[in-house]
This record gives structure tokens, sequence and C-alpha cells, in this order.
């Protein structure tokens, strides 16, 4: 049941017209994630849901890619996210970006701090993806908290639109 207004439990956009300037704004942030990322689907992807889980938003969990097939994201990928430290099927860059986004998620001044990590990151990431991994862990735990936390749009399954 929302916190907020009275909407729909599959409704996971309707409580934006309570806020039309912020909601626009935040439309915007997140159709640059989706569509202007430079980060390959596969490491976008895993550190999406790796964040999903952390917040336990099932809306988050449930959302997958229309074009994610075309880019080699399976439901393996999805179905060992909480598996991304051993599963053999994350390349090393996956493996990475799953390990930025749970600790971003949960432990982010150690991640600040752990040299070792930023390291083994540099061997697998430019600055510039590393921005937008950063970026994009912003958007997906700030919007995953928002949803879970006024309990919005949880019997949600969306599919992101493919990039432009």
């Amino acid at each position: 049941m929302s916190r907020i207004g009275d909407f729909e439990d599959d409704d996971v956009a309707g409580w934006i017209a309570l806020s039309p300037e912020l909601g626009k704004a935040m439309a915007a942030f997140s159709g640059a994630v989706y569509n202007r990322n430079r980060l390959p689907m596969r490491v976008r992807e895993i550190a999406r849901i790796v964040i999903a889980h952390d917040n336990e938003c099932v809306v988050c969990q449930n959302t997958r890619d229309a074009d994610g097939s075309a880019a080699g994201v399976d439901e393996d990928l999805y179905a060992h996210a909480l598996e991304w430290r051993t599963w053999s099927g994350y390349s090393e860059q996956e493996r990475l970006a799953a390990e930025f986004a749970h600790r971003f998620a949960t432990e982010h001044t150690n991640l600040r701090a752990d040299d070792e990590f930023w390291e083994r990151c540099r061997e697998h990431f430019s600055d510039e993806l590393i921005a937008d991994l950063t970026m994009s862990c912003a958007m997906w735990l700030g919007m995953g908290r928002m949803l879970r936390t006024l309990d919005m749009g949880q019997a949600c399954h969306l599919t992101l639109p493919s990039r432009v």
C-alpha cells in the first residue's frame, strides 16, 4: 500500500504528478542512465540488479532491458546476482561492477578508502566508465530506495526501452 497518494500496487510513476518539476528532472536523469550510458550492458545490468537486491526493491529486481538479449544479458545474469563474488558466469569487469554497486549501497566510505579495490578497478574501467558507473549507481540507489520506502510499484514488472 502506497505511503503517499492513492496509487494502485502496480503504479510505478503516478506519484510523479505530486512533484512534476522534480519528477521531470528525475525522468531525464533516468533516461540518461539508460540511453546515454557508456557501460557495456551486462556491466550496467549486474550493477543495477545488485543495487536492486540491496534496496529490497521488487520493481527494480523485476526490471529487464528490452534489448538485453542482443547484448548477452540473459536470465542467468539476474538469477546469480547475489552470487556475484563466486558465480563463474561473470567476467572480472562485471564482478567489479557488482562489487562497486554493492559497496556503494552498503559501505561507501570504506569503498572510497579501499586502495586495493581501486587498483583492481583501474585494470578494467577508464575514468569515464567509473563516472558512468557511479552516476548510474546513484540513480538506482536513490530511485529504488524511494520506491521501496514509499511502497510504490512493488508489483510492477518493467521493461526498459532499448538504447537510442
